[in-house]
């Protein structure tokens, strides 16, 4: 029977782990928090370095996430009354309030065979509208229920029946936002955003109870009576006690408070053995406090139920509250310590972010009521801030940004587009050897296209667009300043490129060479031409009034972004490049269509889109004129008489008079090659054959 017995228990053991492991993961997928929210809001991908899902709107696209939604079992998998975490869908918003709160799944025995799920649902709900910033607590039969809601403070209606339960779900939450806060919205973490101090647990000096309170490892909060009425002044708690009227530089009460997870401090306080007990008791990440008071008066009462809140002591970092909750251990008073009257080992929540080498407040709460049929209740609060010396920690390294973050990210794709664009320059700022043979600058060209557009566009996504335009206008507009740009190390580096290429080459570096849609289009011509499709040009007078025309989109889509951004994000879908290069023509009909009649009409007439309606390409035509060189050669004979290059350009960027226009201007080189080419270049043929040198 001994093996069928031991064969049992390791069954339930593997029963047991496996129901454990699979209650402390997430759930849902993006999918389906895309079927609970709803545009304008879109869900993003699930951020990396915290198990939350940012949250957008269409009608703000570059203003960054307007919430998080995450999974509390992911970031607080604390273990409900009978062992199993309960899992609740929380939804903040960027300025830390709760935008609602869901169950997912629950295993409490109150809400599972007896009172229902409804009482947990209408618990929940009274989440929507509360702050993070507010310390939130839950009513109770007991004495640990705060005195009321007011001010920072808010008290939840608790369940009748379900007490227990019911704190683990806000501890749950709190924990779970407190989280998402310290990560992503930065008002509940330390000022300077360093990760939490470790204990230096090799670090320990005999210290007595004068000597800790000397260096500051314990902190003394000293209130005589007269400090109190001073803090009744003006209110009806004034005058009320004859003690302190008549006593008032006797004491009131001395406040102690002092961390004892630093070996230094607890083991003078427990001793060894109950700094050992309580290290043991407390769970990775989570922190304790001696909090012990002298005096006339003390911080808890004969009320006060152990295992739980001290109804009048709250504790805060970085403005963000955090619950202190008894450990339930009966500290003996330390040797050395003045007379005491009360004491307790207080912890906060695991995986609460609490940094404890960080400044820290506790806020003792001051109470007098005046009447005794209908007393007047008025109450003051005190606060002690305790940070412990800094030599009992360790500072792991700051973490780095999350800009920085997405470049490391993308090293190899930045490299190797760095490579491409240092090449690229080599070649624009020495084209003749590239360009003298037609053979030679033709191959060059399909295959940087083909990199342009396999790797540049459809793999690092780094077609560059209008909406980086209006987007920036969107967020100057509205201060939010530009920098979400460092999150897009691709196209911020092209961008870089591109502004450099105005003042040395004009706007066509990044049209002829760097744009996605735009080699394409290239791709496309190349093709109708194989398939015998004669190449048209629009009439003059047409081209120029649809060429002038792209200013006009470009500066009304400029001025929707500032004035009207919903009629904005609309226009932007001017371009296809959304369509053909970000998405791979995975949209819609409509979207298809369009870039699909775009790539045929630049099969038919060159590069239609990008001459005649790209608003971007107005922008970068704008831009272009703050070039400095005319660095195209050419010659006396160039259009005075011959049109060779003029003909043979496909842009139609030179001008009769043989002059570059460099406003249209793609870059491709061709013009540079003739020039130096004695087989193709009319004026050097006629020299060669009078055996004269040619102007230069």
């Amino acid at each position: 029977m001994a093996p069928l017995h031991r064969l049992i228990r390791w069954i339930a053991a593997g029963l047991l782990f496996a129901t454990l492991a699979g209650a402390g993961a997430g759930e849902l997928t993006q999918a389906d928090l895309a079927r609970r929210i709803r545009p304008p809001l879109h869900v993003g991908d699930k951020l990396r370095d915290i198990p939350a899902w940012p949250i957008t709107s269409e009608l703000e696209p570059e203003a960054g996430p307007v919430a998080y939604v995450f999974e509390s079992i992911d970031l607080a998998p604390i273990p409900g009354f009978e062992g199993t975490p309960l899992n609740l869908l929380v939804t903040l918003d960027r300025r830390g309030n709760f935008l609602g709160v869901e169950l997912i799944r629950q295993h409490e025995p109150v809400f599972l065979s007896g009172l229902g799920e409804g009482p947990l649902k209408d618990f929940l709900r009274q989440y929507e509208g509360k702050s993070l910033k507010q310390e939130i607590t839950v009513a109770s039969l007991y004495g640990n229920a705060r005195a009321g809601a007011g001010g920072n403070r808010v008290v939840l209606d608790g369940v009748s029946k379900a007490t227990a339960s019911v704190r683990i779900v806000n501890q749950s939450v709190l924990t779970a936002g407190l989280a998402v806060a310290r990560a992503r919205l930065g008002f509940a973490a330390p000022a300077d955003k360093t990760p939490p101090a470790d204990v230096r647990q090799d670090v320990f000096a005999p210290r007595s109870f004068a000597q800790l309170v000397e260096s500051g490892a314990i902190a003394r909060l000293h209130l005589t009576h007269a400090d109190v009425e001073q803090r009744f002044a003006d209110s009806d708690g004034a005058g009320v006690d004859p003690e302190a009227l008549a006593h008032p530089d006797a004491t009131f009460i001395d406040l102690y408070v002092a961390y004892l997870n630093a070996p230094t401090i607890g083991r003078a306080i427990l001793g060894e053995a109950g700094h050992a007990d309580l290290l043991r008791r407390l769970e990775p990440g989570q922190h304790a406090w001696w909090v012990a008071s002298g005096g006339r008066d003390a911080f808890i009462d004969e009320s006060f139920t152990r295992g739980t809140v001290p109804p009048r002591l709250a504790f805060s970092q970085a403005g963000g509250p955090v619950e202190l909750r008894d450990l339930d251990l009966a500290p003996a008073p330390p040797a050395g310590a003045p007379p005491l009257n009360a004491s307790l080992v207080l912890r906060v929540p695991p995986m609460s972010g609490v940094d404890p080498a960080s400044p820290a407040r506790f806020e003792l709460t001051l109470t007098r009521a005046k009447g005794s049929m209908l007393p007047v209740v008025t109450q003051r609060s005190v606060g002690l801030d305790y940070q412990p010396p800094a030599e009992l920690f360790r500072r792991p390294p700051r973490p780095l940004p999350d800009w920085l973050i997405a470049w490391q990210d993308r090293a190899t794709e930045l490299t190797v587009i760095g490579a491409a664009l240092l090449l690229l320059a080599v070649v624009l700022a020495r084209p003749r050897w590239l360009s003298v043979s037609a053979p030679r600058l033709r191959g060059f060209r399909v295959g940087f296209l083909a990199f342009t557009l396999g790797y540049l566009g459809w793999y690092a996504q780094g077609q560059l667009s209008i909406v980086q335009i209006t987007g920036a206008v969107k967020s100057l507009v509205a201060g939010a300043g530009l920098r979400s740009f460092l999150y897009d190390p691709v196209s911020l580096l092209l961008i870089a490129f591109t502004l450099v290429s105005f003042v040395v080459w004009g706007r066509g570096t990044f049209c002829g060479w760097l744009c996605p849609f735009g080699a394409l289009q290239e791709f496309v011509a190349h093709a109708a031409r194989r398939l015998g499709i004669r190449p048209r040009r629009l009439p003059p007078q047409l081209g120029a009034a649809l060429e002038r025309s792209r200013y006009a989109v470009l500066a009304a889509l400029v001025s929707a972004a500032a004035l009207a951004p919903g009629l904005a994000e609309k226009g932007v879908e001017i371009e296809p490049f959304k369509t053909a290069i970000t998405v791979g023509f995975d949209r819609s009909g409509p979207f298809v269509a369009w870039a699909v009649l775009m790539l045929l009409l630049g099969g038919i007439y060159y590069k239609f889109f990008c001459r005649y309606l790209c608003p971007l390409g107005a922008a970068m035509t704008l831009c272009g004129r703050l070039r400095i060189l005319d660095w195209l050669p050419r010659r006396a004979e160039c259009g005075q008489p011959c049109q060779t290059c003029r003909h043979r350009c496909a842009y139609d960027a030179i001008e009769k008079s043989g002059s570059i226009r460099y406003d249209r201007c793609f870059q491709c080189l061709d013009c540079v090659g003739i020039y130096h080419d004695a087989q193709r270049c009319a004026p050097l043929i006629l020299h060669r054959k009078k055996a004269t040198p040619p102007s230069v």
